[in-house]
């Protein structure tokens, strides 16, 4: 399990409590920051399931690879947010090339 996992947890029961004391207390503000808190710890969970998967994938990689696939994999838990970022701007750049004809 990795780091990321285990923040996204702490980070959803945050979230699921501050929503409560929001409802509990009718602060909507609170209720609010709450849910927001939640979401961003489900994020960081997925992510987190995400490394766990390409762990796997490095240990069956053949040998010659498996080098540069574990640096790529620790920075990505390293920087997460620009990691995200760099594939989503491929994800936009690789589906407007797919349109052009």
């Amino acid at each position: 399990m990795t780091d990321q996992r285990i923040e996204g947890a702490a980070e959803q029961a945050v979230g699921k409590t501050r929503s409560a004391l929001g409802r509990l207390t009718g602060d909507r503000k609170q209720q609010l920051e709450g849910h927001l808190t939640e979401y961003k710890g489900k994020a960081r969970d997925a992510y987190g399931r995400v490394i766990d998967g390409l762990d796997g994938l490095v240990a069956r990689a053949p040998a010659d690879y498996q080098d540069s696939a574990r640096k790529g994999l620790d920075f990505a838990r390293r920087k997460p947010l620009l990691t995200t970022g760099v594939i989503a701007g491929l994800a936009v750049v690789l589906g407007a090339l797919g349109r052009r004809r």
